[in-house]
């Protein structure tokens, strides 16, 4: 009687914890399924916050927590795969260039879905994952670098803006499909925002660019980052075999 109360409480610890995890970072880590497999959500909402905090009443995402996060999950041997989901307005541009480097390297299956938006920053972070996909009213905004408050009106201001600038456009050339020349024609057209330079690509347009890889929800998913673990698995299976047979 008493093992069954100690499950029990165990249990309800558990899920205030996750509860709690969720409400302060939104992430969650999944209880293992049927197919016996661990996934770790992260979410990318709001805006990205940098060095400088925000207003306590903006919606954040913290580099500083999602970063020691992920180093944890590529240390970890409880997670199999990671699905991040985006609803983004972009923000600082350093911090999600680090998010979008580090979920790149991780050595886990990973997987992106863009819901309401992932718009200026939020793009790198979008195609950062080994593949990606866009709900059909979901919403990409690809603009050039913009920097808000006193700059130094200087020829090397320009020049710096340009290294961001140019940093950003080989991450997202390298890592999806589109080439460098139309994603540039993207972010420098005129006619489609009006009061900035830009373009938004919604739903299935992010995918004809090239940008994502597919149209699809949470189903599709988590059905894909299913087949990358197993494809992953399947092959170090293999490997250990051989290394066997040596």
């Amino acid at each position: 009687m008493r093992k069954m109360s100690d499950k029990k409480n165990e249990k309800i610890e558990a899920e205030r914890h996750r509860s709690e995890k969720i409400e302060e970072s939104g992430q969650a880590t999944l209880d293992r399924n049927d197919k016996n497999r661990t996934i770790h959500l992260i979410s990318i909402i709001g805006e990205v916050e940098g060095h400088d905090n925000l207003g306590s009443n903006s919606k954040t995402t913290k580099y500083e927590h999602i970063l020691p996060q992920l180093a944890a999950i590529e240390d970890s041997s409880e997670i199999d795969g990671v699905l991040v989901l985006l609803n983004t307005m972009g923000g600082d541009v350093e911090a999600g260039l680090a998010i979008a480097e580090r979920i790149a390297s991780l050595s886990k299956p990973t997987v992106s879905l863009v819901l309401g938006g992932s718009h200026s920053i939020g793009g790198p972070i979008a195609v950062s994952t080994d593949y990606s996909f866009i709900v059909p009213t979901g919403t990409m905004v690809i603009h050039p670098v913009r920097m808000n408050g006193m700059v130094i009106g200087v020829p090397q201001t320009f020049d710096y803006f340009k290294q961001i600038q140019d940093r950003i456009t080989s991450f997202v050339c390298d890592h999806c499909e589109v080439s460098q020349r139309r994603f540039e024609e993207l972010m420098m057209e005129t006619g489609v925002l009006t009061k900035d330079v830009g373009t938004i690509l919604v739903g299935e347009e992010a995918v004809k660019e090239g940008i994502i890889d597919e149209v699809g929800g949470i189903r599709e998913a988590m059905k894909k980052l299913y087949e990358l673990i197993e494809k992953k698995n399947t092959k170090k299976g293999k490997n250990l075999k051989g290394d066997k047979r040596g």
